[in-house]
């Protein structure tokens, strides 16, 4: 099976619809979704209705999600997350708003070698930024394979004979990564509407359970076009800007 795996959506429909076209042309069969389709950028109507057309093998909400449908209070948000979060409540069509709210909460397990979550498989909301923070990840984790997100950071985390690696980051950029059977993963494709590592091209993953390879893919999207949505629909200047340096 080969899954394309798309993470921190975040309103921004053309990065989303960036990564749709390059994956076409790569072919998936099935499409994997880790939260936070919504918050911070202007469409989040249309990456919703977008993300329901594909009609994905698996889904889990974000904690933007949770507080855009009105599951739970900003209060852990910033003050610029917290406007757009609130915005985003207001802007969601209601069958929209009540199709967020219904996403399950991770992790999901996908198949015999997959699952998915959006922060951790022992927490939703947990970040995992390193090391230290995937061991109990990996330790928890149902499946060789665990898929995740909301860092917004491209990273790999491999579990083999006690000893935990950290493949992919940015100082040790990869295309392609092998799978190995005798190994877990922590796999972190990084955000498809809002990089944070630098790079400001879009992020996605196909992974491939047949191969068990994962390819890490950029894809350039045009920017000036979300930057343009944003401000027109009043959120802060700094949502728009900080999408041209990736951060």
């Amino acid at each position: 099976m080969r899954y394309l795996v798309l993470t921190d959506l975040h309103s921004n429909l053309e990065a989303l619809e960036a990564c749709l076209a390059d994956a076409a042309g790569r072919t998936y069969d099935r499409a994997l979704v880790l939260g936070d389709l919504v918050g911070y950028c202007a469409d989040p109507n249309g990456v919703v209705e977008r993300v329901q057309a594909l009609a994905p093998a698996a889904i889990v909400r974000g904690n933007h999600d949770k507080v855009a449908c009105g599951l739970e209070l900003a209060d852990g948000f910033n003050a610029v997350a917290k406007r757009a979060a609130h915005w985003t409540h207001d802007t969601l069509t209601p069958v929209n708003r009540a199709w967020l709210a219904a996403l399950p909460r991770g992790p999901v397990i996908v198949d015999e070698l997959v699952e998915i979550c959006h922060g951790s498989p022992f927490d939703e909301d947990a970040y995992i930024f390193d090391e230290l923070d995937a061991v109990r990840a990996l330790k928890t984790s149902q499946r060789p394979i665990c898929l995740f997100g909301h860092t917004h950071w491209p990273v790999t985390f491999e579990l083999n004979g006690g000893r935990v690696e950290t493949i992919g980051a940015s100082e040790r950029w990869i295309d392609r990564l092998t799978l190995r059977a005798e190994s877990k993963y922590m796999l972190n494709p990084g955000s498809v509407g809002q990089p944070r590592d630098g790079d400001p091209r879009a992020a996605y993953a196909i992974v491939d359970t047949a191969t068990m390879t994962a390819d890490l893919i950029r894809v350039g999207y045009p920017i000036e076009t979300t930057q343009a949505k944003v401000i027109k629909a009043g959120l802060p200047d700094v949502l728009a800007q900080r999408l041209a340096v990736g951060r």
